[in-house]
């Protein structure tokens, strides 16, 4: 178990380490993601801020109570990310690519964003959603149960 938490502190962070589930997130091409739930709010405000490096087969993946409009704030992101909007139905409504990172000290009208509709948010390492072949229309396979 200490092994464990001690590789969940490397890869994500202070906050992540047995606060988050973990489910793999295949997406077109059958590539495999290992997404970190934020199912809460708490969860969703931190997100992957603590991370400073993002292998191509981890993520996370946001869920929301249904469909909805979404406009991320990245004021604390330190990486690069793909966010990947996705709706009830598992299907991609848009992709925000290389949403550029920005720190806590960056002002307020110089911070990331991105806009999207769905039930679900995934964030990626840069550039994977294309390498990978994610765009509107296409099914992402997961499975996730509150």
């Amino acid at each position: 178990m200490r092994r464990f938490c001690l590789l969940c502190l490397a890869l994500f962070g202070l906050s992540a380490c047995n606060h988050y589930q973990t489910i793999p997130v295949t997406l077109p091409d059958g590539f495999v993601v290992n997404a970190l739930v934020a199912d809460t709010p708490d969860k969703q405000e931190h997100g992957l801020m603590f991370v400073t490096e993002l292998p191509e087969n981890q993520g996370m993946i946001f869920v929301f109570d249904k469909d909805q409009e979404q406009l991320f704030w990245m004021k604390n992101t330190l990486i690069d990310l793909d966010m990947v909007f996705i709706g009830a139905d598992k299907t991609v409504t848009s992709v925000a690519a290389e949403v550029p990172h920005s720190y806590t000290y960056t002002p307020d009208n110089e911070v990331a964003r991105a806009w999207g509709y769905g039930k679900y948010v995934l964030e990626l390492a840069s550039h994977t959603a294309q390498k990978h072949g994610v765009n509107a229309g296409n099914t992402i396979r997961f499975t996730y149960e509150k």
